[in-house]
This record gives C-alpha cells, sequence and structure tokens, in this order.
C-alpha cells in the first residue's frame, strides 16, 4: 500500500455541532454516540461517513435500521463466522451523520487463528449454498408475511363485550403494546437474516479477484467484474414488469391514458374502457410483491415505495411507451453481457498456469453461484420488507396522533425508538386510566427536533475522523470505493480540479451529455432520456432511471457497490466514488465520462 504521512483526521470529540442543533445528542441513544468515556478508543480507530446507504441526516426513529444491521453485521464477522479481514465493525452517529470503523486485530496472528474456523464454517455454506439461499427466501418471506399480518388495535372508548364474554382476559391496550414489541422484533430478526449469506457472497467474490490478481498480474478490476456478469436478477423484475406493462399498454390502444394526469386520474380513465380495464388487471397482478420497491435505499422512513404512490411507475412506463414508439430498444443487454463473460473467461482462462487453472475454475464458479444473493437480498429486505415495516410504523404513529399526544404521522419519526415505546405506553396507559397523557411533552419534544434536523442538514460532514490507516482494501474498497489514494486526497484537502474530477471506473465506455444532479428521490422522475445522471449513491430501485441515462457519475461507491452492479447489467459508463460530483457539478453542464479509466470531465458549464 502507498505509505503516508502520519497525521490523524480530526478526532470524533473534537467535533462541535452546528449552529442551532447543539443538543443534536438528545436525539439518540448514548451507544450509538462517540462519547468521552470511549475516546481514548473511538480516537484510535478509522472512521469514514456512510454517505452512500446514509447521506442525510438520521431522523431518530430511522437509526433502529442501522442498529438492527450493524447489530448483525459486526457478529457475523466477529461471532460466528470468525471472518478474517477485520476483527469486527463499528458505527457511531455525529451531527446526524452514520460513520463506520473496521476494527483492527489487536495482535498481528488474531487474523491467523481465524482462518481454520472460517474456513469450516464459510466452507459449509458455500458447498451447500443453493439449499441455504433456498431455505433463506423461505425465512424472509415468512417473516414478511408475519409482519404484515401484526395488527395494530385501535383504542376503543369501550371494549366490545365479546373480549369479556369470550374470557380473552386483556384489554387493547396490552394488545397495542404486544404487537409493538413483535413488529421492533421483526425488524431485528429481519436483519440477523440480511447478513447471514451476505458477507460469504462478498468473500467469495473477492476470493476470487485475489486469485485472479495473482495468477493475472495487470488484469484489470473491470474485467474480473464482468467475469461475473450478467446473471438474472430478481432485483430487475419490478422494471422488468413495468417493460411488459409499456408493451401491454401499446397492444391495448391504451398508451395515451398514461400520458397525463395523476395516477387516480388515469386509472378512472382506464377503468372505461375493456382495454383499459384488461391493463389495470393486468397492473393489479404483478403490484404484490413486485411494486413494493422503495424510491430510494428502503433505508428512510421518507423513501416511498411505489405501492404508496404509483406516480414514479407510471412515469416510467410512459417513458418507455415513449422509447418503443420511436422504436428503441429497452431491454437490458444481457446476451451481450453473456457472449462478452464467456469470451473474457476462455481467454483470461488460457493465461492462468495449468497448475492454476481447476482453482480458477472453482473459484469462478462459486463467484458465479453467490452473484445473485449480493442484488436480490435488497428486494427481499429493503424493499418489500421495509416497505411493510414501514407502513406498520404509521399505523402505530396514528394510534399516538389518535390519543392527542402527537399531531401527526410524520412527528413519529423524530422519536427514537426508546422514546416511541415510551410514547407508545403513555397512549395506552392514558387510555386504560382514562387520564390526559404528556400531550406537552411529546409535541413539544417534536418541534425542538424538526429545529434539530434543519440546522444539522447545514453540516458538511467530515469525510473521515481519526486515526490514518496503513492499508485499506477489500469490502471497504470494493464497496465503498475508499483506497489509500482516497485517504491522502482527504488529508490534503485539496479538492479535485474544477474542471476534472477522478473515481473509480466501475463500468466501460465514454460518453458525453447533459447532467441531471440528483439529490434526493423526490427529483427522479426529473431525469430526461440521454443525460448523465450525478447523484449521492444510486439504489437498486432506480433501474426505470437507469434505462434512460447514458452514464452514472456518483460521490461514493466502489466495483462493487449496487451502483457499479446496475450500471455493468445496463451496459452504461459509470465512474464512482468521485466524493464531490453532485458538489461540483451542476444541472445542465456539458460533461465527459470516462468510465474506462475513472475521470469526469466539465465540458461546457450551463449558465447560471
Amino acid at each position: 500500500m502507498t505509505t503516508i504521512v502520519k497525521r490523524s483526521f480530526p478526532a470524533p470529540i473534537e467535533i462541535g455541532p452546528p449552529a442551532g442543533a447543539a443538543d443534536w445528542r438528545s436525539m439518540y441513544p448514548a451507544y450509538l454516540l462517540f462519547s468521552k468515556e470511549n475516546a481514548a478508543w473511538e480516537g484510535e480507530q478509522f472512521w469514514y461517513w456512510d454517505g452512500m446507504h446514509r447521506p442525510d441526516v438520521e431522523y431518530p426513529f430511522d437509526t433502529i435500521v442501522h442498529e438492527a444491521y450493524m447489530l448483525s453485521v459486526s457478529a457475523v464477522v466477529s461471532r460466528l463466522f470468525a471472518i478474517p479481514g477485520a476483527k469486527s465493525a463499528a458505527s457511531r452517529v455525529l451531527n446526524g451523520r452514520l460513520y463506520l470503523a473496521d476494527i483492527p486485530f489487536d495482535d498481528s496472528t488474531a487474523e491467523a487463528r481465524r482462518v481454520p474456523e472460517f474456513t469450516r464454517r464459510a466452507g459449509h455454506y458455500f458447498d451447500n449454498w443453493d439449499d441455504l439461499n433456498g431455505r433463506w427466501i423461505a425465512k424472509l418471506e415468512g417473516l414478511t408475511a408475519e409482519l404484515q399480518a401484526i395488527a395494530v388495535p385501535e383504542l376503543p372508548e369501550l371494549e366490545p363485550e365479546r373480549v369479556v364474554l369470550d374470557g380473552r382476559g386483556y384489554s387493547s391496550g396490552y394488545s397495542l403494546l404486544d404487537a409493538w414489541h413483535k413488529a421492533i422484533g421483526n425488524v431485528f430478526l429481519c436483519y440477523q437474516y440480511h447478513f447471514e449469506m451476505l458477507v460469504l457472497a462478498y468473500v467469495a467474490q473477492l476470493n476470487f479477484q485475489d486469485l485472479c490478481k495473482g495468477a493475472l498480474p495487470g488484469i484489470s478490476e473491470q474485467t474480473l467484474v464482468r467475469l461475473t456478469a450478467g446473471v438474472e436478477l430478481r432485483q430487475f423484475r419490478p422494471d422488468e414488469e413495468l417493460k411488459r406493462l409499456a408493451r401491454l399498454a401499446l397492444k391495448l390502444g391504451v398508451s395515451g391514458e398514461l400520458r397525463s394526469g395523476e395516477p387516480a386520474e388515469i386509472l378512472a380513465r382506464l377503468d372505461r374502457e375493456p382495454g383499459g380495464r384488461e391493463w389495470v388487471a393486468a397492473l393489479d397482478a404483478v403490484k404484490d410483491p413486485w411494486f413494493y420497491v422503495s424510491t430510494g435505499t428502503g433505508l428512510f422512513h421518507n423513501e416511498r415505495a411505489w405501492i404508496d404512490d404509483l406516480s414514479v411507475p407510471f412515469a416510467a412506463i410512459g417513458g418507455y411507451i415513449d422509447r418503443l414508439q420511436r422504436g428503441e430498444a429497452i431491454d437490458r443487454p444481457q446476451p451481450e453481457l453473456l457472449a462478452e463473460r464467456d469470451r473474457l473467461t476462455d481467454e483470461y482462462r488460457g493465461l492462468i498456469p495449468a497448475d492454476r487453472r481447476e482453482a480458477f475454475d472453482q473459484s469462478l464458479d462459486l463467484a458465479r453461484l453467490v452473484a445473485p444473493h449480493l442484488q436480490d437480498h435488497n428486494f427481499y429486505i429493503e424493499h418489500r420488507h421495509h416497505t411493510i415495516f414501514w407502513n406498520k410504523m404509521r399505523e402505530f404513529a396514528d394510534r399516538i396522533v389518535g390519543a392527542g399526544l402527537l399531531d401527526g404521522q410524520e412527528d413519529f419519526f423524530y422519536l427514537n425508538r426508546w422514546e416511541v415505546g415510551q410514547a407508545l405506553f403513555d397512549t395506552a396507559n392514558s387510555w386504560a386510566q382514562a387520564s390526559p397523557g404528556l400531550r406537552r411533552h411529546w409535541r413539544s419534544l417534536v418541534a425542538r427536533r424538526r429545529e434539530i434536523v434543519e440546522a444539522l442538514r447545514a453540516w458538511v460532514p467530515e469525510p473521515a475522523l481519526g486515526q490514518v490507516p496503513t492499508e485499506l482494501g477489500g469490502l471497504l474498497t470494493a464497496q465503498f470505493g475508499i483506497t489509500m489514494d482516497t485517504v491522502e486526497h482527504w488529508l490534503r484537502g485539496d479538492g479535485d480540479d474544477a474542471e476534472q474530477l477522478s473515481g473509480v471506473a466501475a463500468s466501460p465506455g465514454i460518453v458525453e451529455g447533459p447532467a441531471r444532479v440528483v439529490t434526493s428521490t423526490d427529483q427522479i422522475d426529473e431525469v430526461k432520456d440521454g443525460e448523465i445522471l450525478v447523484c449521492q449513491a444510486t439504489a437498486p430501485a432506480w433501474a426505470p432511471v437507469f434505462g434512460k441515462v447514458r452514464a452514472t457519475v456518483s460521490d461514493v461507491g466502489g466495483m462493487m457497490s449496487h451502483a457499479a452492479i446496475l450500471c455493468r447489467e445496463y451496459g452504461i459508463p459509470a465512474v464512482l466514488g468521485t466524493g464531490v460530483g453532485t458538489r461540483r457539478i451542476h444541472t445542465g453542464d456539458q460533461v465527459q465520462v470516462d468510465g474506462d479509466h475513472g475521470a469526469v470531465r466539465v465540458l461546457e458549464h450551463a449558465s447560471r
């Protein structure tokens, strides 16, 4: 690794709050925060901002997701599979932003001692991958069904007489609290399953790349990832259903009805004609499960899903109709990807020394076997399960609002999960006691939280905190695109040239076009055909956008990030991990994206 001057990033404990947010720490549980108690240990770690998964200020309640996934992934690494590479992983919140750290081993022999344990445990999963993956899907579908079946009871003025006559023995207030605990337990168990196989899938991919780099010095990262491209993914199915509905609209002669108006208006017009009713029946048939797709990552409550708001899928269907009418192809170039994959495989396999060819074949087969799980887990968890989870939380919010403790649904998410539990108990308790709850307390708390969240949004997150690492690699580089060169860049504090940015060459090709900067999910429908998408990070649910744009530029992301995989599967160039793309490039700028070399150049600035 590149040797750099031994300097430190700011110590976490040294970073102060922005104006207007002095009491921001009150929003989060103490265990999520950097502390004086652990300042020495925390200051020795290398912390990096998770701008890929948590780019915005964390609503107090929404931290439940990262709490659940950090509890899971850390245990998978340290306690279940004893994965070499890092002792574990840790997370902290600073000024509302999530920071992560890979915890190094305490001594040089600790990693080596893990290898035999890891080999046996991971080997069992790799040897039985198809069976275990099938069981994994069954577990997720069962867990999601259990979540959906949780009833969030109303609190009646008087319990129905049958409650007494049936000898039930407990009130609706108890049922409300019981439902809450079941829902919270459900999301935490969901994340235990989330990383059961996912980390192993990444390990298999990285091991294959390491083998190739050792046997084929000079092989590029792009070539390596293309050797496992072209897989059929469930994650692509929602987008495929939109394309099918676009073709059906043209076949039935109702495409014009889809071109204007709100979804409710469109559906009302379609209901007046036989072809329209047939199209609506086809739409209804695919909504569950394929419209349980978040417009963002699925990790935030405010990223609504297609099933909640049909305007996003309807806009995508309209776009596909336009392209079909122009005679353009709308299908993913999967045959071309597979042909290129097979050609490259034959070419590089022939260059592998004969005594290492069997290992190459086995490692490649395993990398391809696990590849679908890297993407498909998102559909089962972040999209379908979480869409139901967030909507279930809104039902609980309605009960607190109904008790007069909060003004509206959105207020609920300004309380952390422990506070919500208290507010729900206050709801049930004040109902049972026929007495007032703490209305002024909860409402004033939420009012202050709204001010804090807005103030925190003005803070520009530090890219890293704590000690400078001596080496980087593995998942940190593959997922986030953070390398030692990135760290040097951060340390120097000098930005890229205003006209040129560099990043990870994640998907090949060189194109030019007008930029479209998207910094929030509600701007997705503004993306036009032929534009260059510039964003902080993309989510798998943005698949319809990749059918429009000519290339993608992101602030964060590495070769194995969702954005990289999507761009390669859709055959469009991508430069990821630029760090400052959304700040240096403006909508309307003419830019060149060089996905072969990881360079982005502003050719002409839009008039501003």
